[in-house]
């Protein structure tokens, strides 16, 4: 695969050539570049000389510390949305301006095309950026005479460069897939929205001082970049971007697509249910596997994490314990009808979140959602062991009558998700995007409605009525 790259990088630089020339001669692209990469950097240093000079007078210098690292990765990051811009327009604008069919109609293989308008989305923003960059770190040394670390510097290039590329793989994707520039800048709040939300998390990582993530996040957006781009080119396709039009809506092809996958060839609701139990769950062994490694991988980080953030040994006294499961089950609040539906409704409405932003991050966000319970399961069980406690006891007494239906729910719905954001990067042959999509939409809804939503409510009532008896027998003595 790397030798096929290799081979193809000499045609796709010819394309980039030729987007690059011309964006070099677009004011309109040049303007905001040259704004955002000299005068941006500028705001950011009176910004940061402001702050550290207010802060220093409450003794808060840490505040100042943090900061100034927040705003360098700040400054990099206004100059890279351009290649936002300029990726959204690199095959809907050819197409608008009727330029686009000389364009495929010359010798150039579809890996040249796609990846040389991916190179001339990139270099100009990401250049940009470098030099605002340096533009505002000339300007805290002259200010303030602060300098990063070497590790510090490395990790904002990369980060700047791997937000680059993320936004521009994912973005020419949207620009095959529409027929205007006004489609694609509409979409384009798929990549931006998540972008800035992963500026926020980066910017919380910074101000908690743990620098080392920021190397993990180097890498899953990396790997996210690497996806996409496989998937983009998978769907590229010059005949049907010329002749199909990608723009117009058809509900009835669209509900027959999500029949498709949610009906099967099932023709009455026995066999419906048989065939999602025998066929359609083991055709997801894949996501199953994947998703029940990475629920043991946020139980161990979990188990990890206590040795580094131990909660006071007071909590988990062993009399303190006993004392709390050493009462009558009544006085347990949710220990009603009430109680089980409310907690059905907290899950399922959990796992509706996890599902709607999981198909807009390639199940990413909505895998991490459904770790998270486990993890936090993880970190209390390991306090419980640094206290001296039987963990064991504690897991089977609060987490396993209904943890015996509820996590392997959460696995079922997470590969669901799994495979419903993944849809694009193995389309049958002489499928299209929409259709493959709305296929693993069906797929989705009949396993949800078949498979999770059953198991939860189950689990609910479990958690309800079974597992306060079974902490009570096994926790409230010694």
């Amino acid at each position: 695969m790397n030798l096929g790259l290799t081979r193809e990088l000499p045609g796709a630089w010819i394309v980039a050539r030729r987007e690059i020339r011309d964006q070099l001669r677009d004011w309109r692209i040049l303007t905001p570049i040259i704004i955002l990469t000299l005068f941006f950097p500028l705001l950011m240093n009176i910004t940061a000389s402001t702050v550290v000079n207010f802060v220093e007078e409450y003794g808060a210098t840490i505040i100042g510390d943090r900061l100034i690292p927040f705003l360098l990765l700040v400054v990099g990051f206004f100059p890279i949305s351009i290649s936002l811009v300029i990726a959204l327009e690199s095959f809907a604008g050819e197409r608008e301006r009727l330029s686009l069919e000389p364009l495929l109609a010359t010798p150039l293989t579809d890996a040249q095309l796609y990846f040389g308008k991916m190179f001339a989305s990139l270099l100009a923003p990401i250049a940009g950026a470098y030099l605002g960059i340096f533009v505002y770190l000339a300007g805290l040394l002259w200010r303030l005479g602060w300098t990063p670390t070497p590790e510090l510097l490395a990790q904002v290039l990369a980060l700047t460069a791997a937000q680059a590329l993320l936004m521009v793989t994912a973005a020419v994707v949207i620009s095959t897939q529409t027929t205007s520039v006004r489609g694609a800048n509409l979409l384009a709040s798929f990549v931006i929205i998540p972008a800035a939300q992963l500026i926020i998390v980066e910017s919380l990582i910074m101000f908690w001082g743990r620098y080392n993530v920021l190397w993990w996040i180097v890498a899953a957006l990396m790997l996210t970049s690497m996806v996409l781009g496989r998937m983009g080119l998978h769907l590229f396709n010059r005949e049907e971007l010329l002749g199909r039009d990608l723009d117009n809506v058809n509900l009835r092809w669209g509900l027959a697509r999500f029949r498709e996958g949610f009906r099967g060839k099932a023709r009455s609701p026995f066999t419906w249910y048989r065939e999602t139990i025998t066929q359609t769950l083991p055709g997801m062994r894949g996501p199953l596997i994947i998703m029940a490694l990475a629920m043991a991988a946020a139980y161990i980080i979990g188990v990890r994490s206590a040795s580094t953030f131990t909660l006071p040994g007071e909590l988990f006294d062993q009399e303190r314990i006993s004392a709390v499961f050493s009462t009558e089950l009544s006085n347990f609040g949710f220990l009603s009808a009430l109680g089980w539906k409310w907690v059905a409704f907290n899950n399922l409405r959990a796992l509706a979140i996890a599902s709607v932003l999981g198909a807009f991050s390639l199940g990413i966000v909505g895998m991490l959602l459904l770790m998270a319970p486990v993890g936090i399961i993880g970190y209390f069980a390991g306090n419980f062991a640094l206290a001296g406690l039987d963990t064991s006891r504690l897991l089977t007494a609060l987490v396993l009558p209904h943890g015996i239906i509820e996590i392997p729910a959460a696995i079922i719905a997470g590969a669901a998700i799994l495979q419903l954001a993944l849809a694009a990067l193995s389309l049958p042959k002489g499928s299209s995007l929409g259709a493959s999509w709305l296929v693993a939409l069906g797929k989705w809804a009949r396993l949800s409605l078949a498979l999770v939503v059953p198991l939860i409510m189950v689990a609910a009532v479990l958690e309800v009525f079974v597992t306060p008896r079974v902490a009570v027998a096994l926790l409230a003595g010694p």
